[in-house]
Parts: structure tokens; C-alpha cells; sequence
């Protein structure tokens, strides 16, 4: 008898747990970097959060290689039924079909949208040595110098990359544009006055520009940094058409159901728009930007465009 009062009460446990539906059980986080970069910061950020509203522990999994596409690869071939999500951001979510001719994913096809997370500003800084201080007196100096002065730009094909080729085009600028590997030889290469202007994320130069050793003339975005609030937005200094912010959001393999899709995109939500949170998003130059499953994927569908119809008219390609 008291074995099968326990069987009784057993079965009746573990009714909730089958009823109860989606998510019954762990949940993985595909991140397309190595620990300890942007986007690593953000999913550590919000894993507790979504831990909290979803029930279930929330898994990172850092699958870094060839600036994100293999972990967007990866993750666009789970299952898709909600146990694995991806953060994506402007690069493996909107820059890549535009620059890359091969690429194993589409972020349009292979996706389907959660919500956005957060978006950051790049800052524009140049070389002391350009008697500039301001974006207008700067484009002035280019014209009258055509061809003589250049920019860097950490990664070929990245939105470092479009935000220059943008400046360019707005302003109908002659300029060198000069890729590297990264932020730290392009900064380098800066301060030492190889190149006059570099377009990156303000932790890149910000120590610099404090230091008087660059000078800061327009950031991306629609407002002012607040560490630095005497510096206007590309559309306050007369460039509303460099719009190269970046950006960061969760999606999940396409063919993913509704109801797991509602539940990760309310718990996304809830988490950026926790106090902690936006504050911690703060202090790394990140603004929390939530949003609906459908806002982010018509977000996606024209970040891809922009950047294609850029790609094109730059001819900026990535073999």
C-alpha cells in the first residue's frame, strides 16, 4: 500500500512539470565570440535575468571563430524548438550578406527574431595634426586635401568599416580608407599620426581623447555620450545619413514555434529593462533597447538592406 501511495504521489508530482509546457528544461545561449568581448558581456549580463523569468537554467555557449559567422552557423542548424538561442549583433545578424558572398547563414532565412538587447554608438576621433575641431572643419580639410588623408578602420567588411565608407559618401570625401586587424594597431597607427581619422567604439579612443592625444569630433546615434557631452551626433553636426550604430539581440533558429518565441522575447524584454541592468549596459557604452519579436526582425531585414545597397555603392567585399 505505501509503495503505491508513493507511486500515486510521484505521478502526481510530475503532472505540473508536463503541463506546465515550454521550457521544461535547460536552455543554451550560442554567443559567437570568445569569453570576455562585447557581446560575451551582454549575454552574461542578462543570463541570470532570463534564468529568473524563464524557470530554467540558461547556458552559455561561446563558439567564437571568423568574427562570428561559425557560431551563427551552429546555431542556425539547432533544433528549432526554443532550447537554443543565439545573440547576434550588427555584424552576424545585418553586415554579413552584404560583404560576404559565401556565407553559411542567412540571418533573414535561418532566423527568426526574439528581440533586440541593446544598441552602442561609435565615436569619430582624429589625429591632433588636422587643424580641425569640429566634423564641418574636418570635411573641410578633406576637400581641400584630396586624397591626402586617411582613415583606418578595424576589419574589413565591419560596421567600423561602413561607418567610414558612410562619412565618405555623405560628405563626398577623397579619402584613404586603410583596414586592420583590429581597434588596437588602427589606434595605434592613429596616435602616431599614420592615419588622420578612426571611426570606432569610444572605449577604443575615449582614454585618448580625454588625454588631449586625439580629439573627438561626432558620434553615431541620436544623442550625445554622456561621458563625453560636448561632442554632437553625426546629425547634429549636419551627417544624419551616417547612421552606423551598432547592435545586439536574440534570435532563434527559424521554424521555432510562437509560444516559445512570446516567452523568450518577454523574458529578453524584462531583463534590458531592469535598472541593474541598463546600468551595468552603461558602464561598456551600451544603451538597453528592448523590443517585440516583430520590431527586431523588420530591424534585421533593413539593417541588410542598408548595409547591401552600401556594400555596392563602396564596393566593400570580404573573400
Amino acid at each position: 500500500m505505501r509503495s503505491l501511495i508513493a507511486l500515486l504521489l510521484l505521478l502526481a508530482c510530475s503532472l505540473p512539470a508536463r503541463a506546465q509546457g515550454y521550457p521544461n528544461r535547460p536552455i543554451r545561449f550560442i554567443v559567437p565570440f570568445p569569453p570576455g568581448g562585447n557581446l560575451d558581456f551582454v549575454a552574461r549580463t542578462i543570463q541570470p535575468k532570463l534564468q529568473d523569468s524563464l524557470g530554467q537554467p540558461v547556458v552559455i555557449e561561446n563558439r567564437g571563430g571568423a568574427g562570428g559567422i561559425v557560431g551563427a552557423e551552429y546555431a542556425s542548424k539547432q533544433p528549432a524548438d526554443g532550447y537554443t538561442i543565439f545573440l547576434g549583433n550588427t555584424g552576424t545578424l545585418g553586415i554579413y550578406p552584404a560583404v560576404y558572398p559565401k556565407l553559411p547563414s542567412d540571418p533573414v532565412k535561418d532566423f527568426a527574431a526574439v528581440g533586440l538587447t541593446s544598441t552602442n554608438a561609435v565615436l569619430a576621433a582624429i589625429h591632433p595634426s588636422v587643424p580641425a575641431a569640429s566634423l564641418a572643419e574636418f570635411v573641410a580639410y578633406v576637400k581641400a586635401n584630396p586624397g591626402k588623408v586617411a582613415a583606418g578602420v578595424a576589419g574589413s567588411g565591419s560596421l567600423l568599416h561602413f561607418a567610414t565608407e558612410l562619412l565618405k559618401t555623405q560628405a563626398g570625401l577623397d579619402m584613404l580608407v586603410v583596414p586592420y586587424k583590429g581597434s588596437a594597431p588602427a589606434v595605434t597607427d592613429l596616435l602616431g599620426g599614420q592615419v588622420q581619422l578612426l571611426i570606432d567604439a569610444p572605449p577604443v579612443t575615449m582614454t585618448h581623447v580625454k588625454a588631449g592625444k586625439l580629439r573627438a569630433i561626432a558620434v553615431t546615434g541620436t544623442k550625445r555620450l554622456s561621458t563625453l557631452p560636448e561632442v554632437p551626433t553625426f546629425a547634429e553636426a549636419g551627417y544624419p545619413g551616417v547612421d552606423a550604430s551598432g547592435w545586439q539581440g536574440v534570435a532563434v533558429p527559424a521554424g521555432t514555434p510562437a509560444e516559445p518565441i512570446r516567452r523568450l522575447s518577454e523574458a529578453v524584454a524584462k531583463a534590458v529593462s531592469q535598472p541593474d541592468v541598463r546600468e551595468r549596459f552603461a558602464s561598456q557604452g551600451l544603451d538597453a533597447a528592448p523590443s517585440t519579436p516583430e520590431q527586431f526582425a523588420t530591424h534585421i531585414r533593413s539593417e541588410v538592406e542598408k548595409w547591401t545597397r552600401l556594400a555596392r555603392a563602396s564596393n566593400i567585399k570580404v573573400d
